[in-house]
């Protein structure tokens, strides 16, 4: 099966939503509500150590009050680049405020199944088959999620089998969103170490990290939290994700929405600082805008392209990676919504130099997983890639003499010049391009077919390098114990 070369982008063209002062604002103006509204911060051991660094806390809104000056010094200590390892070294990434990296969505319950095309429910397997997809997929940097929830497992210990079953499936790096408790976390990063070789190992070259959703406005969840804190001990990278909703969960207007999406992506940054200090954190997001017809969550649109890329500055401002929510349209299918939706929500990040986009391979506001769409969104990704290069001008491209020497009516094709260039020329892998009789021919193949045969072909010949078996037997064991322990 044909497979492209692909380089993840670091835009050439630049592209700005936001003035310098534009920023400046939203940030005084989260400094003054982190100071004087404060933020929900719904664990015990989470407001001592606020409390402690001499924030003002209420114990019975658990809500703490931050420091305009703690906020600045802890926004220091944080790390401007940092490592997401991968079981394969091939895989690791450094994450920094330059390269975008796309990842995959996390955690639909819901699949298209490539055989039948119906919808039903995800499984253990769909973790694999998704990540395995995603493994051959170049431009796919990492799995995010993961792309389905093992809903065949019992509540209590499914983050666990989602961990084994994403790291059978690839050698990329995980991040993992569904681990939201203190004890879920000691259990996943033991784990993690099993397969580093050891903690110490593990926080060299951390093969998973953590990401955990906010509870706008102005929250935090508390499992979430004593999860990430258990992270930050550790020295594994956290990531917390705001998904602001305007005229919901946020004010109506989109610069009212930056000040609620920067509180609460800053203020669990702080928490962790103060946890461990120079710990690798970085600040994700999804902002939105209420579907002004139906109240719920639009998965798509001008608002959140504009939200995206606005957020993408501040997080420069600050010199803090950032992780957005892209690609995961709210279309039900994989057609002409969900190209439109995702190819904005892909090109906006990487004009203005986003360093991660989670989202690839999901619809339905992410609420359901296709195959098809992750090899079709993968292709949108390697269209952005491309034009973020932008256009050379320089003597050798300008093929001044070239043009002289083929002169008028001549034609480029055999000269040397044009087979070194044309290597560069973007090609599709499903895109169809074929002539109307062709097309017809093939019985009207287009994207989606194309995409689920190379889909099945993956998941049946693609192979990935398989976690040791004294690993395996390490994992059941450590996922017996968590059963033990909370499935009580």
């Amino acid at each position: 099966m044909k497979q492209r070369k692909f380089q993840p982008p670091c835009s050439k063209l630049t592209f700005k939503v936001l003035s310098e002062r534009d920023i400046v604002k939203i940030h005084e103006a989260a400094l003054e509500v982190m100071e004087e509204a404060g933020v929900r911060f719904p664990s015990n051991r989470a407001l001592d150590v606020l409390e402690e660094a001499g924030c003002s806390v209420d114990r019975e809104s658990m809500i703490a009050k931050l420091p305009s000056d703690l906020v600045i010094k802890t926004l220091r200590q944080a790390p401007t680049r940092f490592l997401l390892a991968g079981r394969d070294p091939k895989d690791d990434l450094w994450i920094d405020d330059r390269t975008s990296h796309l990842s995959t969505d996390g955690c639909a319950v819901d699949v298209y199944d490539i055989d039948t095309g119906e919808l039903r429910r995800s499984k253990k397997q769909d973790i694999v088959n998704a990540c395995k997809l995603a493994d051959y997929l170049p431009e796919i940097s990492y799995i995010w999620g993961p792309p389905v929830s093992a809903q065949d497992i019992p509540a209590h210990i499914r983050p666990l089998h989602e961990i084994e079953a994403s790291m059978s499936g690839t050698t990329m790096h995980i991040q993992p969103e569904t681990v939201i408790s203190h004890e879920i976390a000691h259990f996943a990063l033991e784990m993690a170490a099993v397969v580093a070789g050891g903690k110490e190992k593990l926080r060299r070259r951390p093969l998973f990290s953590y990401m955990q959703c906010a509870t706008d406005p102005l929250g935090q969840d508390g499992g979430s939290l004593d999860a990430s804190m258990v992270a930050a001990e550790w020295g594994i990278p956290t990531g917390f994700m705001p998904m602001p909703m305007s005229c919901a969960t946020a004010p109506a207007t989109l610069a009212g929405n930056l000040v609620v999406t920067t509180v609460d992506a800053v203020s669990p940054l702080v928490l962790m600082q103060l946890v461990n200090p120079g710990t690798p954190v970085y600040f994700a997001a999804a902002p939105t805008a209420i579907d002004i017809k139906t109240g719920g969550y639009t998965g798509g649109g001008p608002e959140d392209f504009l939200l995206a890329a606005a957020f993408s500055e501040i997080c420069h401002f600050y010199q803090i990676p950032l992780a957005v929510g892209g690609f995961a349209t709210g279309a039900k299918l994989p057609d002409w919504q969900a190209a439109v939706d995702n190819s904005f929500a892909g090109l906006m990040p990487v004009l203005t130099n986003t360093s991660i986009i989670n989202g690839a391979g999901t619809l339905n506001g992410s609420k359901i997983f296709s195959l098809q769409s992750l090899v079709m969104d993968a292709e949108i990704y390697s269209i952005i890639a491309k034009t973020s290069q932008g256009i050379e001008v320089n003597e050798d491209t300008l093929a001044v003499e070239l043009i002289k020497k083929v002169g008028p009516g001549g034609n480029f094709l055999a000269d040397k010049h044009t087979r070194r260039y044309m290597r560069d020329i973007w090609q599709p892998v499903v895109y169809d391009r074929k002539p109307y009789g062709q097309w017809e021919e093939s019985g009207r193949r287009g994207a989606f077919e194309e995409a689920t045969e190379l889909a099945r072909w993956v998941i049946e010949n693609h192979e990935v390098e398989p976690l040791d078996e004294g690993v395996k037997k390490e994992f059941a064991a450590i996922i017996k114990r968590a059963d033990q322990e909370l499935g009580n």
